[in-house]
């Protein structure tokens, strides 16, 4: 079919349960691989709006790994993470949350993301 080489594999994870989540972070974990997280929302116009950005970060930085949660799909993950915004991004290393970005702010989160990695 026409159209289907436009399909970009991402390199963005979508999380959909607790249990994924668990799996994934304890997997970055044992390897030493930092983490980002977008923590997203389908009715919400700024995050839908960050995830060509965060897609693109993804490919630009090929040694972190990088997951998607919907808030509402999964519910434990962001109360756990205490998400109580809209995008939030949530920089992770060894297991453990080192840095939060609250909003939809590209140019912060490239900072973040160059500091984060050195």
């Amino acid at each position: 079919m026409a159209g289907d080489e436009q399909l970009v594999k991402t390199r963005v994870i979508k999380i959909n349960s607790e249990e994924s989540w668990n799996s994934f972070t304890t997997q970055a974990k044992n390897e030493g691989a930092p983490v980002i997280v977008h923590f997203t929302a389908s009715w919400c116009m700024p995050s839908v709006a960050m995830k060509p950005f965060f897609e693109n970060l993804a490919v630009t930085h090929q040694d972190i790994l990088f997951l998607v949660v919907d808030v509402d799909e999964v519910k434990e993950v962001s109360s756990k993470m205490e998400i109580k915004a809209m995008p939030t991004f949530v920089l992770m290393k060894e297991g453990a949350q080192v840095d939060k970005l609250v909003g939809a702010n590209p140019d912060e989160i490239r900072k973040r993301v160059a500091g984060f990695l050195h």
